[in-house]
């Protein structure tokens, strides 16, 4: 687990060489101009980077969840916007391997592993949020189609995207009630807000998804015959990947940020010695150092519970996306604190980051129902009288 074999190696210096040479000298100017790199996106899909972990009999890479997050590190170091995109949009085309018909995954895992298709996710509404099982959002059986009425909010790719994967109420309150469903961005209905004005994120739009009376057919529904109420825990299936890719996001931004710290130390003087000759300042870059490495073995771990079914991977899942997320926000923070004025100005970078970074302590389950999961999976440890983990 600590070290990479052939294989992986070969994966992650493919990841990191794409990540320099086709997101790192645009990531300023694609920032700045709020501008969507759907053709470098592409360009990653002919390298696999786009169905990382959906099955190769249809066109995935058919790789392993510990594969992707290594991916996305090397991916955010040049550009955490993009990268974090890339990670949603691999998780929709998971949920449809996973969850769709055999028509469903010929038809639309192909596409999106090219990313002729690029698929958004849609679970998020105005008004549940973390509260997610409380989506207002109804389908309701017309014959052979479902008719979609409602809204979701902040959802990444709005208007851009060719497919939605949509959570929508089928039956009553709760969870039990929910069912997912493969929407295309053309079916008469489906329109699309403002984009929105963010702290970060620019290179990639965000609005809101209004489904407007959308008739979908009965065969767009995800889970086969049966799916009918599925869709909570597709959707929540779904977001264990995706909080693993949200944080190693994380983590490359931070390590990114990092090393433009100790670049910087390096050659700056002040006092009359290199400012990394400063003991406070090596003590500071110890804790950053030890922050990134326990950062990066605790998502190592989740991605191989994840891989090998682990009864806790739920909850390490959840340990990994809160600590790895809050954690690296305050690397690439002291980060731009090490670089004083300098720091806070665009050209060089950190600010970026710092901004790109803040929303992943919110998104795919904001931090605080990272504890929730965290807490309730500990209580109930408790009370079957566990002590410890495997």
């Amino acid at each position: 687990m600590f070290g990479l074999d052939d294989d992986e190696r070969v994966i992650t210096e493919m990841a990191a060489a794409f990540a320099a040479k086709r997101l790192a000298p645009h990531a300023l100017e694609w920032d700045a101009t709020d501008h969507f790199p759907v053709d470098a996106l592409r360009e990653a899909a002919q390298l696999g980077m786009a169905a990382i972990y959906c099955r190769e009999d249809v066109g995935g890479s058919g790789l392993r969840r510990l594969d992707a997050v290594r991916i996305f590190e090397q991916l955010a170091t040049a550009d955490p916007t993009v990268a974090a995109f890339l990670s949603i949009h691999n998780m929709c085309a998971w949920m449809v391997d996973s969850y769709g018909s055999h028509e469903q995954r010929k038809a639309w895992v192909p596409l999106l592993a090219s990313m002729e298709a690029v698929a958004s996710y849609c679970l998020t509404e105005p008004s549940a949020g973390s509260d997610a099982a409380a989506l207002r959002t109804r389908a309701v059986r017309d014959g052979d189609h479902y008719v979609i009425d409602g809204v979701k909010q902040f959802i990444s790719g709005a208007g851009q995207s060719d497919v939605y994967v949509v959570m929508a109420r089928t039956g009553g309150d709760g969870p039990r009630g929910i069912s997912a469903f493969v929407v295309e961005k053309g079916m008469g209905g489906v329109v699309f807000g403002a984009k929105e004005q963010k702290m970060g994120w620019h290179a990639q739009p965000t609005a809101q998804v209004v489904f407007d009376g959308v008739r979908v057919p009965a065969d767009a529904m995800l889970g086969g015959a049966d799916g009918e109420g599925c869709g909570f825990g597709i959707a929540m299936n779904g977001l264990n990947g995706g909080r693993l890719n949200i944080a190693a996001c994380s983590l490359g931004g931070a390590q990114a940020a990092y090393d433009k710290a100790v670049t910087y130390l390096r050659d700056r003087e002040a006092f009359g010695t290199k400012l990394i000759n400063e003991p406070t300042i090596r003590f500071t870059l110890a804790d950053m150092a030890t922050a990134l490495e326990t950062s990066r073995l605790m998502l190592w771990r989740a991605a191989a519970a994840l891989d090998d079914g682990d009864p806790d991977k739920v909850e390490l899942c959840a340990m990994a996306k809160r600590y790895v997320t809050d954690t690296c926000y305050e690397v690439a923070d002291t980060a731009l604190q090490l670089h004083g004025g300098y720091g806070y100005l665009r050209e060089y970078g950190l600010e970026k980051i710092v901004r790109d970074l803040r929303v992943h302590r919110i998104l795919e389950g904001t931090n605080e129902i990272m504890r929730v999961v965290i807490g309730r999976a500990e209580a109930a440890r408790a009370s079957a009288g566990k002590a410890g983990r495997e």
